[in-house]
């Protein structure tokens, strides 16, 4: 064992094979055995990535997990050209420019220079935070949101200072908390939610919605928050900066007074920090003193959902969370902020009070409905909302008119493809309803063309049968994902046959039938618990 007494690393040496050999030149030589302990064990990559960290950032995560209180004073030096570089390649190359106009591309053209003197200027106290451009992108109520695009070099100090960050607060954020983190997205949330409502006993549930979050978090409060871990006044200076920089709006420039650029790369962890001490931490310590019955939270950003098994719980949560938001510059909207009743039980509940079905509520783009399966027990349905789909097929039509004129695969061989392929990734999610047939088919008038288009491609003289293979060809080029529904492909029991023999079905889980494999079938609609 490792560490064992009297115990060495083998001391196999390695033999050299004789000059004069039968065998052939380019023989190898043995290898010595490979030593046992510590050595053996992952060694940290010699290169920066997503997935790892250097050695520096790997002790300071390993001390922000031993010492939970403890403020570090000493995190600028780690903000090194490496890390700008690693930065600079997180960035989305086709992003949109700030104020300077600097784009991805050109300012990789004197990439190492630029990256030097983007150093110097940093440690050297020079550096100065650019005002970040107004974009207004329209929502799915008809209502503008205002984004702030950064300029290039504050995106990669931003996302520098993230990574430092991420070390330290990874190991603090609570774990119903998922908005912006590694190795965390919607798809957990969603699960989570979801296990936590099917799973537990939760009967209310709570839909949180801050007014106007972004643009109402207090600086004063938000540098108070991160001084209780980072004591390096260098990084609050940096913090400050950012801050401080302003909107520019059509060449007039507005200060800010409150509120981070919804948009710019540091905002979501600054968000997460001014949230986990605002109402993550409070939130924890009520389920576990004030509560009397079972609790969850899942939080995603400023989207929260809580649910509660007795409706007294709920009610006196609701009431104290308006008093702790408002002590934190932040307010409840009182439309969007309800409480309804919504589990296993609702159903037969308000069923026998007389009321109607239970109310629904939407997180995450997703509705979720009170539902029962086949055999009567309680499912919880999610369903795309109304309002985005409406507003995505509105925007597909009109994008689908102003390019009814150009050749078939232009007119939505990427566009479209990637409409439906960013919907269809979001919704694979099991009980989830997918999209509509009509944003397929008779709503994509390219696809609907395409029949035509086929006949006219025919050799003059042969007869049209109504053959739909070049139809198919297209569609493919149109709608991602299988044009047929083959067993292997809808992974339930159907009692479709097989077109093919077994073993050659395209896609299937296995060489056996993949209707009949129902081990696998159970695993594969099995939910992943984060």
């Amino acid at each position: 064992m490792m560490h064992e007494p009297e115990k060495s690393d083998p001391s196999t040496v390695a033999t050299k094979p004789a000059n004069k050999s039968e065998g052939p030149d380019a023989e190898s030589v043995e290898r010595r055995e490979g030593a046992e302990g510590n050595t053996s064990k992952d060694r940290m990559r010699r290169t920066q990535g997503r997935t790892s960290m250097s050695s520096g950032l790997e002790r300071v995560r390993e001390r922000a997990k031993v010492e939970k209180k403890e403020r570090f004073t000493a995190l600028l030096h780690h903000v090194d050209v490496d890390l700008l570089r690693s930065a600079f390649s997180w960035l989305k190359r086709d992003a949109a420019p700030g104020v300077d106009g600097v784009t991805w591309q050109q300012y990789e053209q004197n990439l190492g220079t630029n990256l030097v003197d983007l150093h110097a200027r940093i440690h050297g106290g020079a550096y100065r935070a650019l005002p970040s451009r107004r974009k207004f992108i329209p929502k799915a109520d008809g209502q503008e949101r205002p984004l702030g695009i950064a300029a290039l070099e504050d995106k990669i100090v931003q996302r520098a200072v993230v990574e430092v960050f991420n070390a330290i607060y990874e190991e603090d954020f609570l774990g119903f908390s998922y908005g912006f983190r590694p190795k965390r997205g919607q798809h957990d949330a969603l699960d989570a939610l979801a296990v936590g409502i099917t799973q537990t006993p939760v009967n209310w549930i709570v839909d949180v919605d801050v007014r106007a979050f972004f643009d109402t978090v207090s600086h004063e409060w938000l540098i108070r928050f991160v001084e209780h871990r980072i004591a390096d006044t260098r990084m609050i200076r940096l913090i400050r900066k950012w801050l401080k920089a302003g909107v520019m709006d059509d060449g007039e420039w507005s200060s800010s007074e409150a509120g981070t650029p919804q948009g710019a790369v540091v905002s979501p962890t600054l968000a997460n920090i001014y949230l986990h001490y605002a109402f993550d931490l409070w939130a924890e310590r009520w389920r576990h003193h004030e509560a009397q019955g079972n609790v969850i939270y899942v939080r995603y950003a400023d989207d929260i959902v809580a649910g509660f098994e007795h409706q007294s719980d709920a009610e006196r949560f609701l009431a104290e969370l308006r008093e702790r938001l408002e002590k934190f510059a932040l307010s409840l909207h009182p439309d969007k902020t309800r409480l309804i009743e919504f589990g296993r039980h609702a159903a037969d509940d308000r069923q026998k009070r007389g009321l109607g079905k239970p109310e629904t509520f939407n997180f995450l783009g997703f509705t979720h409905i009170c539902g029962r399966s086949r055999r009567g027990l309680f499912l919880l349905h999610r369903r795309t909302r109304r309002d985005r789909i409406r507003a995505k097929l509105r925007a597909l039509k009109g994008e689908l008119k102003r390019r009814m004129h150009e050749p078939i695969p232009k007119q939505g061989g990427g566009w479209v493809r990637w409409c439906v392929a960013t919907s269809s990734t979001t919704q694979c999610q099991p009980t989830t309803r997918v999209w509509p047939r009509s944003a397929t088919t008779s709503s994509s008038s390219g696809t609907a063309r395409c029949g035509v288009a086929a006949r006219k491609t025919g050799r003059s003289g042969t007869a049209w049968r109504g053959s739909r293979q070049p139809t198919c060809l297209f569609r493919a080029s149109f709608i991602p994902g299988p044009t047929n529904a083959l067993p292997s492909n809808t992974l339930g029991g159907s009692p479709v046959r097989e077109s093919r023999p077994p073993g050659s079905v395209r896609g299937a889980l296995s060489n056996e039938r993949p209707y009949r494999d129902k081990e696998k079938l159970r695993n594969a609609f099995s939910y992943k618990v984060s």
